[in-house]
């Protein structure tokens, strides 16, 4: 089994499995253009949730995707980034960053991210709330989940994934 590759999400609503048909959506983007996962098939879709637009992890994150664009777009793998955050504050981190991918919004309460299992508890200096989880998720040109990474790596998501699809 590859590296961070984990078989299973638990969520309070449904537990997701490599296999499974991935829970369909319609979000805004950076431009408020709605995007649909379902019109994506026949390609090979990433989704990565990611706490917040423009802070250290996230950039990271975002960069090692920028950095290796041209593997995605040469594998015409679409890459989706979804946060909390709105489409100006997409618009304004995909320009200072130079992303070429599309970021979606999905505002409280989270309804996508916590569909994939990815909104829920966090703690961060003995405070609990409820936040955004640094999950990825790769579905295949059929839409059913192909990889499911629970425990990312900000820095090096991007080359994880390559590596694990044989594409590096």
């Amino acid at each position: 089994m590859p590296v961070g590759l984990v078989v299973l999400v638990q969520s309070a609503a449904m537990a997701l499995q490599i296999g499974d048909l991935a829970p369909d959506f319609t979000l805004p983007d950076q431009d408020d253009t709605l995007v649909q996962l379902s019109s994506l098939r026949g390609k090979r879709v990433v989704i990565y949730f990611y706490p917040k637009d423009d802070t250290p992890g996230c950039t990271k994150e975002a960069c090692n995707f920028r950095d290796l664009w041209k593997n995605f777009a040469d594998n015409e793998i679409k890459v989706l980034g979804i946060s909390k955050d709105g489409g100006a504050s997409h618009s304004k981190f995909r320009s200072k960053y130079e992303l070429p991918f599309t970021l979606l919004t999905d505002a409280d309460p989270c309804p996508v991210a916590s569909s994939y299992g990815s909104f829920g508890l966090k703690k961060f200096m003995g405070r609990e709330y409820m936040g955004m989880m640094r999950h990825t998720f790769v579905v295949d040109p059929s839409g059913n989940l192909e990889l499911v990474y629970l425990k990312v790596k900000a820095a090096t998501m991007a080359e994880q994934i390559l590596h694990d699809l044989g594409l590096n």
